[in-house]
């Protein structure tokens, strides 16, 4: 219970982690005496970080201090599960007379499957896997970079475990470095899941080898770089994607960055004006995993390099909206280099 419950003067960047272990979408906001104060959703804190609100500001700004609550004796089961479906709610705060927080409500208590487990079915994934993954030689001197191992399993695996667990079962592999060795991991494997292969014949970038898929989908789908692990919530992201009426929706991990020096502001004529003492800097950062609508598809040129950011920029000029879905920087997992090769090694 009290992973669940936070204090208004916690920092959006320590929600976000606190958000992150709990697994739910949902905290309750609490005084010191565990009277409830509100609700914070994981949409409530996406939309205070894209409206322009620091990782360093308290959540005082962004919960919502009129939640729907349920009264402790008052309620049936049927009723508190009425109540959710009707407001689409994940979770309801259980107070008592004085408004203390005693118990939540959540999907998982309605017994009636309203949580099903298989969320993404039917939605198509595709992964980037041609690239040499030079960061990572010597390693990739003799395999290609998806099946670098971490643990038991290469990178590869891991990704597509975080789309199977939610119902995915369509793959597509853009190939170009070492292809044959990886198509023979997978005719070795045979998975219970559809692996089909994108041939590049030549090195196309991040998105060239895309533009192969062009009229296959009738859908959003995922695009995911090989390198990267994200442990987030990926039905939330497509909700968000969809709702947002978005053409492309990209995954940014929230960073904060603290210059450990005083550092000097100059005036117009080049005199200091003032130091800022160790300032904080805040920043999304691209981590690789996209949401893409199939009609951008026909923006990326035939048979030439590419890169994902040429495609948000020419997708943006023709008028396409682009999203950003913020998630805590340690959902974000990035194995492309040896620092965080071995960092991930530690965290899987």
């Amino acid at each position: 219970m009290k992973i669940l419950t936070v204090k208004p003067d916690i920092t959006i960047l320590d929600v976000m982690k606190t958000l992150n272990k709990t697994g739910e979408k949902c905290l309750l906001v609490v005084n010191e005496n565990n009277s409830l104060l509100g609700t914070l959703t994981d949409g409530d804190l996406r939309r205070s970080i894209l409206a322009g609100a620091k990782f360093s500001e308290d959540i005082s700004n962004s919960y919502n201090t009129n939640p729907t609550i349920l009264e402790e004796g008052k309620f049936s089961k049927n009723e508190a599960a009425t109540l959710m479906r009707k407001r689409k709610l994940d979770l309801i705060p259980v107070v008592n007379q004085n408004n203390i927080v005693v118990d939540y409500f959540s999907r998982s208590d309605m017994g009636d499957g309203s949580q099903p487990s298989k969320t993404l079915k039917n939605v198509p994934v595709v992964i980037m896997a041609g690239g040499k993954g030079t960061r990572l030689e010597p390693f990739t001197k003799v395999l290609p970079k998806p099946l670098v191992p971490v643990h038991e399993k290469p990178i590869i695996e891991h990704i597509i475990e975080c789309f199977t667990d939610l119902g995915c079962t369509e793959f597509h592999l853009t190939v170009n470095y070492k292809s044959r060795i990886l198509k023979a991991y997978f005719e070795e494997l045979q998975p219970s899941y559809k692996v089909h292969f994108v041939e590049e014949k030549e090195p196309l970038g991040t998105a060239g080898g895309l533009r192969f898929l062009d009229g296959q989908f009738n859908q959003p789908f995922f695009v995911s770089n090989c390198d990267i692990i994200i442990k987030a919530n990926y039905a939330s992201l497509l909700e968000f994607h969809q709702k947002g009426g978005y053409d492309v929706t990209l995954v940014a991990s929230a960073k904060e960055y603290i210059i450990p020096y005083g550092t000097c502001e100059l005036n117009s004529s080049g005199h200091l004006s003032h130091i800022n003492e160790k300032p904080h800097y805040d920043f999304l950062v691209n981590t690789g995993l996209y949401v893409l609508n199939p009609n951008v598809l026909k923006l990326i040129p035939e048979n030439r390099a590419y890169h994902i950011i040429h495609l948000i920029k020419d997708a943006k000029n023709k008028g396409k909206k682009v999203g950003v879905f913020p998630i805590d920087d340690d959902a974000w997992i990035d194995v492309g280099h040896w620092a965080e090769y071995q960092q991930a090694v530690e965290q899987l």
